[in-house]
């Protein structure tokens, strides 16, 4: 795991659209099994998921409500642990949630100090640190405002900041844009997207939305319904910058779309026989 606590560099260049040479796993899921409740009565989460996600990569996984999309999130996370079955991370992890789980009682400046402070970063370092840590997320001006004083898209990005103070390699995001309007979301995928080309981390995202999956991702892992499974997964090769509205980010939204809608029918079918 990595100990670093600082920002990455800003300058590195914009990713090319097309694949490049092959790049080191950092998430390795394998045949993975979870449930839930007492023996005999549990309700089976996750069944034989096996997955690898790749450094620098952009994974968003997507499915019907209750697939699992979360539950895989914790387990990667190692908030839980898989009944059986194998899960390997290799860098410092942070989880985002669709709240932005700020402490209320600390300003946007001091929400990014603790998490400096708790990575062990000396005080007479980290005044600078916080600064370009809200200066990377454009909050220049904002420090001083506490959670409440500040919109729902600021506070997702004072979470986004506390979580590269943490020297975060990999960010598992829970549908961290569901509950903003849709020109808020814009905008934050536009930030998420500058920040994850500039810093270099891995993205693993959970989205209900199909179209925000094929707008930011790399590519997009189809989870089943009730066990959630890996019913395929497909590699976005659209060029970036991507928009929600463009006719090829649309189109394959429909066709990832239509899957999803096959397999809650089949799985609707089986549950009836």
């Amino acid at each position: 795991m990595t100990t670093a606590v600082t920002p990455r560099g800003t300058g590195a260049p914009a990713r090319p659209a097309e694949a490049t040479t092959a790049r080191p796993v950092v998430v390795d899921v394998r045949a993975v099994h979870k449930s839930y409740g007492p023996a005999g009565n549990n309700v089976l989460a996750l069944t034989d998921i096996t997955l690898t996600v790749e450094r620098g990569s952009f994974v968003c996984m997507v499915g019907a409500s209750g697939c699992g999309k979360s539950t895989l999130l914790n387990l990667i996370s190692g908030l839980d642990k898989p009944d059986s079955g194998r899960i390997g991370v290799s860098g410092r992890v942070s989880l985002l949630f669709q709240e932005a789980a700020l402490f209320p009682w600390l300003t946007a400046a001091e929400n990014v100090d603790l998490a400096l402070r708790l990575a062990g970063v000396p005080r007479r370092h980290r005044r600078e640190q916080v600064r370009d840590l809200l200066h990377l997320v454009h909050l220049d001006g904002f420090g001083d405002k506490r959670p409440h004083e500040l919109s729902g898209g600021m506070r997702q990005r004072n979470a986004l900041a506390r979580s590269l103070a943490q020297g975060a390699d990999i960010l598992l995001m829970d549908e961290p844009f569901g509950s903003l309007d849709a020109m808020t979301r814009d905008v934050l995928h536009e930030e998420l997207e500058r920040l994850w080309n500039e810093q270099g981390f891995t993205v693993v995202f959970v989205t209900h939305d199909v179209r925000e999956a094929v707008r930011l991702a790399d590519r997009v892992v189809l989870l089943t319904s009730r066990p959630g499974r890996v019913a395929e997964q497909v590699n976005v090769d659209l060029p970036r910058p991507r928009g929600m509205t463009d006719p090829a980010v649309a189109r394959m939204g429909d066709e990832i779309i239509a899957k999803l809608r096959r397999e809650v029918l089949r799985h609707a079918t089986d549950d009836v026989q």
